[in-house]
């Protein structure tokens, strides 16, 4: 009588026989292109045990997954006392920890690094702050995208207070799907959707410090806000920057290339020449960097909203290449062309 897979991987491990199966999985995550024929190999050599293919790929996968997640490099950047950026899981994650020991976050990564993101913001602030009790008790979420509430649920259901603008609330309470994509967005369980919520501009107290926040109107989403740290000096935009590429336009929720525009010159009333200002994505940026994105954006809006009033097609659109001299900067603009024409419908054809 054969023994259950189970044991014939076991007793195969036990027996040094598959030893290589883990220097393999680091060897496919490394040369990811040589996945399929390592992949091929391992299947074969289950096979001889006469393991089940479900067992095998169950197998496969578990080890595969714990990898990738394990591998998760996460940088940590201080930008002043007490006061760090995270990334690596998604997004620019700020953590400021007041004087009086309270944490204040701003923005989540992707829930599939929560546990490592949690690792990250409890080295920080015990290694680096000398804090070894400490919990979040403020989760604020720039607007309502997966990149920005994926510790919603692990704070939520610790007892923090999670703040967002009330369009991002109402956006984590009903699934979501974009025309564009076949996937559908779950809502968040109640414990992890945003309980203090506001509508235009408005300060808070943490620790003793104040912090103002105020909405960007129909910008990314409808939903975005900025975070604005007057002592410190320092500026979180929300997914109106990205400094690392082309954003989303998500016109599906609310954004569109107009508002984008707009609440990059409302963000530049706030900052100076001092200012760090943190982006939803990529390095941190200075004043005269949001200036230059400013007239990027400016440059792009014209162009398209110009063509669109023309009566341009998305083709058309495209076949403009609105943003030829910025994609060496900022990469393949497709996907954010189609998006930003998408955008303009409800605002220049709201009867359509």
């Amino acid at each position: 009588m054969h023994p259950p897979p189970q044991d014939k991987i076991a007793r195969a491990y036990e027996d040094n026989q598959c030893g290589w199966i883990v220097h393999s999985c680091y060897f496919i995550l490394f040369f990811p292109k040589s996945t399929h024929f390592v992949i091929s190999i391992m299947v074969n050599y289950f096979n001889l045990l006469r393991v089940s293919s479900a067992s095998i790929s169950s197998f496969l996968i578990s080890i595969l997954i714990s990898i990738s997640i394990n591998a998760q490099d996460i940088e940590i950047q201080e930008i002043g006392e007490r006061m760090a950026v995270l990334s690596g899981t998604g997004t620019n994650i700020l953590v400021r920890q007041s004087a009086n020991g309270e944490v204040m976050i701003i923005d989540g990564g992707l829930e599939e690094y929560s546990e490592q993101t949690q690792d990250a913001v409890g080295k920080l602030l015990l290694e680096r702050w000398g804090n070894d009790t400490a919990m979040a008790t403020l989760l604020i979420n720039t607007h309502w995208h997966p990149e920005q509430t994926g510790l919603n649920t692990f704070l939520g259901n610790n007892g923090a207070t999670i703040f967002a603008h009330e369009n991002t609330r109402q956006w984590l309470t009903t699934p979501i799907n974009r025309p564009w994509e076949n996937s559908t967005f779950e809502p968040l369980p109640e414990s992890a959707q945003p309980k203090e919520t506001f509508y235009h501009y408005g300060e808070l107290n943490h620790g003793g410090t104040t912090v103002q926040y105020g909405y960007l109107r129909q910008a990314h989403t409808d939903g975005d806000m900025y975070v604005y740290f007057p002592e410190e000096n320092v500026l979180h935009g929300g997914g109106v920057i990205d400094n690392e590429g082309w954003p989303l336009m998500d016109w599906w929720t609310g954004g569109w290339i107009g508002g984008l525009a707009n609440s990059l010159e409302v963000l530049l009333e706030i900052v100076n020449e001092e200012t760090v200002i943190v982006p939803a994505n990529g390095p941190l940026m200075s004043q005269s960097d949001l200036l230059a994105m400013r007239d990027v954006y400016a440059t792009i809006f014209q162009r398209i909203s110009g063509g669109f009033r023309a009566a341009n097609s998305v083709e058309d659109t495209l076949s403009d290449e609105p943003t030829a001299e910025f994609d060496d900067q900022y990469g393949d603009p497709e996907g954010f062309i189609r998006r930003s024409h998408e955008s303009l419908i409800p605002h220049y054809t709201p009867d359509a």
